[in-house]
This record gives structure tokens, C-alpha cells and sequence, in this order.
């Protein structure tokens, strides 16, 4: 198939005027790329940092620079002008603030849907999510996150379901369908004592010639002959930073970037190649409860990931690499003033998350107990007003935050409020957000991205960048 021919196929008529943008008549963007290559891709590596703000990019880079000494991955692409760059209109069928479902099933199926569901139109019609086309035409395709393997940003790739909370039915799906690799956490969707229905799903899988893997010992030492499952924890995978303070979880839960090379090394050897989706799912749970170190700390794993992508991509030669998120989320970022430099330093200091910290915190604590708590943690002097209102969500004086993720309740905005006076850090919500997204491609096919694009057109770019006809 001729590839100029390719747009002229389904979805992709309106592709090419939707994409236009004058900046290329007179600039002739396509050309000034360094990596840009109409070369075939014969793999895919699709990796998205979940609720990804601009802020959250900008924080982690600054914390990169300032605290690590080093610019963050992701940045240095830009430097270097590895890449191609552009923003990505990101709303669903039913809103211009976007959930993850919708937008994942955006690029799966190539269609949006209204939020909440995955890959099925508000018509009720299902949309072949895109690694289902590919599988279909003899590629190996894989996801590996942070969160459930069954959460909405790998499920909205991969199956058509009505809902993205039906994450035991996922599961059955991914073994029906036959995905090649499936790492992250979700036990509680996979183990028969946590599934309602009491299915084994990991006897399942590996009736189906899956090895199955339940901790960072037996991921390394998986039979690369077979198709790999690997489940670490219960619901999401622990916060990195709260990771690495523990001996036990850094033993036995792996990385972002540890769980990307084990998947590209599952799959690269295939002589039809492979399609991957990335996701550091936690950088989104971060930004719902305002917990600055949890954020920063994702999307630093998130930008280790990337470098191990890359080296892969730069080696290979054959790899499209698509950096991205699918939506904003809370928007934090720095505020002005005098001691804004030394704020943002201190977060050097935070060795947990607020996560950790909040449910570490009893009813029966003492006001000092409190304070020395708090300063052993984020090496922050609350004052005394401050830890009384802590201790009054804890004494039932107040409710605490009723957002995703928040099962417990626990004062997530009071406890980030009280941080910005010593960090300079704010949010506007607790929630997502309708930004449009950030979107870095490397490698074979790079030179279909334009400077703007709709969440839908990178549905039909992958396929033809990968030189995969529409018709199914």
C-alpha cells in the first residue's frame, strides 16, 4: 500500500484538513525535524504520563535540574530537538473535560466516546480498540502502568466495554484476546478471593501458556517464549517515593522503567514487531489529592521510562515512540514570591507522600506527636493552627475530601493548603481538567505529527505510520 494513498482511507478523509495548520506553509515544519523519517514503524511504543499538566511536567523538570542536577528526559528531547512537538485537543463525546476512558478509547478506537465508557459510541456501536488491529495483522502487543492493568488508559487501547469500572470482566478480556504482555497492579481483579464471581484468573492465564509473575524476582526471571502477566500489588503500585523508603517494596515491586525494558525485551524479537502502551497511571492519583512529592516523584519514573523507551528506539531504528497524557489534571504549578526559589528546594526535604503521611496519622495523636510526625516527614514546622486543623478531620470535627481515589476520606486539600505556605506549590482543583496535551513523537512516522491535532487523528496515525490499512 502506497502510504500517501493511506488517507484517503475511512476516518483519515478528514484527517489531512484537520490537521492543516498555516505555521507549515510558510515554515515547512515536516522538514526541520532532525529524526523525522517516512520509514516505516515496525513497532510502537505509546506512553502516557495520566493527568499530566503542563505544571506537572514543568515541577518535575525544575525538581530534575535543581535537586537531581540533571535536565528530566522528556525536556532534554525538546533540547536536543529529538522530537516532533505539539498539542492534542483531548475532549470526549459527552464533555470538553475528558476522563480517562474516553480519552484513551479516543486513540484506541479512533472515535469519541462519551466518558466513563470504552471504545463503544454513544450510538451503542463498538470500535476495534487499535491494539486489536494490530495483533490482528501479526503484531505483539503489550501494556504496562502503575494502576490496575485493568484500568481505563491500558483497557481503553485494548477492549470495547460498556463501563471502565467492570475491571474483573477487563481481565477476562485481555485473556480472550490474548495480549502478549500485561504488567501493572490489580490483584484484586485477578485473584479468586477478591473477584466476586471466585474465578482464578492467574490459573487461567497460565492455562493459556502465560507465565505469571507477582514480584520484581520472578518478572526478571520470566520464559521469554511465553506470554508474561505480571500483577504486583493489590490496587495501584505503591507512590515511588514511599517505594524506595522501603526495603520490602523496593525488593519486590518493580518500576515504571524496570517493567518497560522486561516488556520490550518480551517482544522485540518478533519478526512482525510490536505495539506497547506505557502508562504511569499514579502521576493522575497524585494530582486528585494534591500531593506534590507523590506527583513530582511519578513523573520522574514516568521520565525513566522514557530514557529506557528511547535507548531502545535509538538502537532499533524501527520504533515510533510517542510521548504524550491524556488529560490535565488540577494544574499545579509555582507561585510568585520572594522566597518562591526556596519553597520549591524544600521538596527535597519530603521523603513521603501525603498519602502516606495522612493515613499514617491516628485519631488518638497528639497535637505533638502531630507536629513531630509532620517535620520527621517533610521537614515542615506546622504551626499551631495548622495542626489543630489537621487533628479536626481526625476527631470528627471535619469530613475529609470526598475525590477519586480517596476511599478513606482523608484531608488532602486541607493538608496541601496548609503546605503551600511553605512550598509555594498550588492547585485549582482536586479534579481534571480540559488542557490541551503535550505530545512528543521520536523515531519512524514522527513526520505525520502536526502542531495541533485532535485526540481522534492519533488513532489513524499510528496506523499509518505502521503502514496497517483501516479496514476492518
Amino acid at each position: 500500500m502506497k502510504r500517501r494513498s493511506f488517507f484517503k482511507l475511512g476516518g483519515l478523509a478528514a484527517l489531512g484538513s484537520t490537521l492543516v495548520n498555516p505555521i507549515d506553509t510558510f515554515a515547512g515544519r515536516n522538514d526541520i525535524a532532525i529524526n523525522s523519517t517516512n520509514k516505516k514503524a515496525k513497532n510502537i511504543i505509546f506512553m502516557v504520563s495520566d493527568g499530566m499538566s503542563s505544571g506537572t511536567l514543568n515541577m518535575a523538570n525544575m525538581y530534575s535540574e535543581r535537586i537531581l542536577g540533571k535536565t528530566s528526559n522528556w525536556i532534554q528531547l525538546y533540547h536536543e530537538n529529538k522530537v516532533t512537538r505539539g498539542l492534542m485537543d483531548m475532549a470526549s463525546a459527552s464533555s470538553i473535560v475528558t476522563d480517562s476512558a474516553a480519552a484513551s478509547s479516543s486513540w484506541g478506537g479512533g472515535f469519541r466516546v462519551k466518558n466513563g465508557s470504552l471504545n463503544i459510541s454513544p450510538s451503542g456501536e463498538e470500535n476495534m480498540p487499535i491494539w486489536q488491529k494490530f495483533k490482528s495483522k501479526g503484531k505483539k502487543a503489550g501494556c504496562v502502568t502503575t494502576v490496575p492493568i485493568t484500568h481505563a488508559t491500558p483497557a481503553g487501547f485494548t477492549v470495547s466495554m460498556k463501563s471502565r469500572n467492570d475491571q474483573s470482566a477487563i481481565a477476562e478480556e485481555y485473556l480472550r484476546i490474548g495480549y502478549d504482555v500485561l504488567l501493572g497492579g490489580g490483584q484484586r481483579y485477578f485473584e479468586p478471593s477478591h473477584r466476586k464471581d471466585k474465578k482464578d484468573m492467574y490459573v487461567a492465564f497460565q492455562k493459556q501458556n502465560y507465565e505469571v509473575a507477582k514480584n520484581k524476582s520472578e518478572l526478571k526471571n520470566t520464559d521469554r517464549s511465553k506470554k508474561l502477566l505480571g500483577v504486583f500489588d493489590y490496587d495501584g503500585l505503591p507512590y515511588e517515593i514511599d517505594r524506595k523508603q522501603s526495603v520490602e517494596l523496593t525488593k519486590t515491586i518493580p518500576t515504571l522503567a524496570e517493567m518497560t525494558e522486561i516488556a520490550i525485551n518480551q517482544m522485540k524479537d518478533h519478526p512482525e514487531g510490536f505495539v506497547l502502551q506505557i502508562e504511569s497511571g499514579k502521576v493522575d492519583w497524585a494530582a486528585h489529592a494534591n500531593d506534590v512529592a507523590a506527583l513530582i516523584h511519578e513523573q520522574l519514573q514516568f521520565d525513566e521510562a522514557i530514557a529506557v523507551a528511547l535507548k531502545f528506539a535509538e538502537q532499533d531504528k524501527n520504533t515510533l515512540v510517542v510521548i504524550t497524557t491524556d488529560h490535565g489534571n488540577a494544574n499545579p504549578g509555582m507561585i510568585y514570591g520572594k522566597y518562591a526559589d526556596n519553597h520549591f528546594d524544600s521538596l527535597a526535604d519530603y521523603k513521603y507522600t501525603n498519602e502516606y503521611i495522612l493515613n499514617s496519622i491516628k485519631a488518638d495523636y497528639s497535637e505533638f506527636q502531630i507536629k513531630d510526625f509532620v517535620k520527621n516527614c517533610i521537614n515542615v514546622d506546622l504551626a499551631d493552627d495548622e495542626i489543630k486543623t489537621i487533628t479536626s478531620y481526625y476527631n470528627g470535627l471535619k469530613k475529609g475530601d470526598d475525590g477519586l481515589y480517596n476511599y478513606k476520606h482523608l484531608p488532602f486539600s486541607a493538608f496541601a493548603e496548609i503546605q503551600k505556605k511553605y512550598n509555594s506549590v498550588g492547585w485549582i482543583s482536586m479534579d481534571h481538567s480540559a488542557d490541551y496535551v503535550e505530545v512528543a513523537m521520536f523515531g519512524p512516522g514522527n513526520h505525520l505529527h502536526k502542531p495541533f491535532m485532535k485526540n481522534t487523528d492519533m488513532h489513524y496515525l499510528l496506523l499509518e505510520a505502521a503502514e496497517v490499512d483501516n479496514k476492518f
